[in-house]
Formats: C-alpha cells, sequence, structure tokens
C-alpha cells in the first residue's frame, strides 16, 4: 500500500470509521533539470532571505500573511492546530445526492480510504453498501492543508473514493466563452451525431500516453548515442485556411469507421442552404394569399418526389 498522505475518520451520522487516505493515482510524467549548457552543473532552487542574503533550509523557514505591504503576521502550525475546525481530523458527510447532479468540473484529485484497523472494517462495509444501494454519492467536509475542502464520496469497485471538490464559488462561469448564436444546418447537426455514434466506446482503458512512449524512446536514444527516432510528421491545417464542415465529417465519419473495422462506405451529405428561422405570422392575412400560398404546397411536393425519383 503506497504510504497513507492523511489518517483521520470517516463521521457517517453517529458512526464513525477509521481511515487512511492513500492517493488513487500515479505520475508517470517524465521530469527534466535544468542544467548550465556549458559545464552541464546542475541548476538548483535555492530559498534565500531577502534581507541578509543567506540560503534557509526548510527548519528556519515560517508562514506569516502579508496584511500590509511590508507588514507581514506570523503564523504557526501550532496555531493553526488550535483552530476549532471540526473536520481538521474527520471527513464529515454532510449529504447524500444523486451522481449526476454534480458538475464534472468541480471535482479534482482523487484518493481511495483505506480501513485503519480491523474496528473500521464493518462500519467501513456498511457505509460502502450504503452507497451502492443507494445509488447516490456522499459529500463531505474535511480540512487539509489549513483549509476546509468539499468532497465527493463514492464505491469504485470495493473501495471507497474521496474525490476533493471546488467549491461553487471557485468555478468560473462560462458565459462570456461560448460563442455566438450560429447557423447551423441539419444535415451537418446529423453527420456531427454519426461521427459521435461512430466513435463510440464501450471501455477506454486500452488508451496510452504515446508522448511519454515517444519521449522515453527519445531519451533511451539519446543516452546510448543512437539515431534519433523519425518525427511522426503530422499535416497541420494551413492558418487562415477555411475548413469545408460538411466534408471534414464525412472524412471523419468514414476514418472512424476503418478504424473500428466497420464498413467504411459512407453515403456523403452536401450541405444544404440553413434553415431559416420561423417568422410569427403576421396580424393580419389576406384570403388571397392564403389561397396562393395553397396552391404553391403540392408543387414543391412534386418536386421533391421528381428529385427522389433521379
Amino acid at each position: 500500500m503506497p504510504r497513507p498522505l492523511w489518517t483521520g475518520a470517516i463521521s457517517f451520522g453517529l458512526v464513525t470509521i477509521p481511515i487512511k487516505v492513500v492517493s488513487a493515482t500515479e505520475d508517470h510524467s517524465i521530469s527534466f533539470h535544468q542544467y548550465h549548457q556549458e559545464d552541464m552543473g546542475r541548476i538548483r532552487t535555492r530559498k534565500v532571505c531577502e534581507i541578509d542574503g543567506e540560503v534557509l533550509s526548510q527548519d528556519e523557514i515560517g508562514k506569516g500573511y502579508e496584511v500590509a505591504k511590508g507588514r507581514t503576521v506570523p503564523v504557526t502550525d501550532e496555531e493553526l492546530d488550535r483552530m476549532p475546525l471540526p473536520t481538521a481530523k474527520a471527513i464529515e458527510i454532510v449529504a447524500f445526492v444523486e451522481a449526476d447532479s454534480i458538475d464534472p468540473v468541480r471535482i479534482s484529485d482523487s484518493y481511495y480510504l483505506a480501513v485503519d484497523g480491523q474496528v473500521a472494517a464493518k462500519p467501513y462495509a456498511l457505509l460502502r453498501k450504503a452507497l451502492e444501494r443507494s445509488d447516490k454519492v456522499a459529500v463531505a467536509k474535511f480540512a487539509w492543508h489549513n483549509r476546509e475542502r468539499l468532497g465527493l464520496l463514492r464505491v469504485r469497485e470495493d473501495a471507497i473514493v474521496l474525490h476533493s471538490m471546488r467549491w461553487p464559488d471557485e468555478i468560473r462561469s462560462p458565459e462570456s466563452l461560448a460563442p455566438r448564436e450560429t447557423e447551423l444546418d441539419e444535415d451537418e447537426i446529423e453527420r456531427a451525431v454519426q461521427l459521435t455514434d461512430s466513435m463510440a466506446l464501450d471501455d477506454i482503458s486500452g488508451f496510452r500516453d504515446r508522448y511519454r512512449e515517444a519521449l522515453e524512446e527519445l531519451l533511451a536514444a539519446k543516452s546510448e548515442g543512437k539515431a534519433l527516432p523519425a518525427s511522426a510528421g503530422e499535416e497541420e491545417q494551413e492558418p487562415g485556411k477555411v475548413m469545408d464542415l460538411m466534408a471534414a465529417l464525412n472524412a471523419s465519419v468514414k476514418a472512424a469507421k476503418e478504424t473500428r473495422g466497420e464498413d467504411a462506405t459512407v453515403h456523403e451529405m452536401t450541405p444544404g442552404k440553413p434553415r431559416a428561422r420561423k417568422k410569427a405570422p403576421a396580424a393580419k392575412t389576406t384570403a388571397s394569399k392564403k389561397t396562393t400560398a395553397a396552391k404553391k404546397q403540392p408543387a414543391r411536393k412534386t418536386a421533391a418526389k421528381k428529385r427522389t425519383a433521379s
């Protein structure tokens, strides 16, 4: 088991479940060091006091809050530990909600909650079963790193997972980012929906970090003095080039079907004229206009049949 990041308990009504918090994810990204290009000397970040210029160790560094320009109030870890925060050593469940009521943009890091001792086994299993049977997730409060946080508890296989969440006021509104209202042709929408169907998957566990794999090959080649791997040479769209949306959708559907080994026959759809918005009928309509419109309607249907026959 990975080293616990935090120990405490889940507060579930009057039930207390001792738990250990371990990270649910691993970071496999490749890190780089900074170095001096002239002699390959390592460049390190040092913590230096701006008054006397001395390099400080971690034991010599304290916390402080700048209340005004040039005035900092020191705060010790002991003072923070004495704060009357009920969630300081507990993950306090405050509500149960439907899973789809939680906006995914609010979810942040994920952690597994492991039982801390045999005494925690039964209440842990009880909470897990309650979450499974109710088809709900638990909203909880907890305090880490000197701040209270909002969390989400759900079941993953046989474990309870804690997702840290953003507070509502931490989520920016996307209103100013959305594009202005745009006219779309129904054929374009239908082709886009067909593309989503062609790319649908039931399992995404097969995806791999191909950039990291390519980076590992690059580093291995350089360390062994071998030739560098060839570039994939993907084509890029010329900047400023107007994209034919329907052609791009048709090509995307065909490529998606070929990738999945399906019948790659794609019936090309050409964009028609965007449908004009319906206008509200005029307050007064003459009898002659109604008669004219009624006469024209069958003509359009006949023309449509002729086109279909051809």
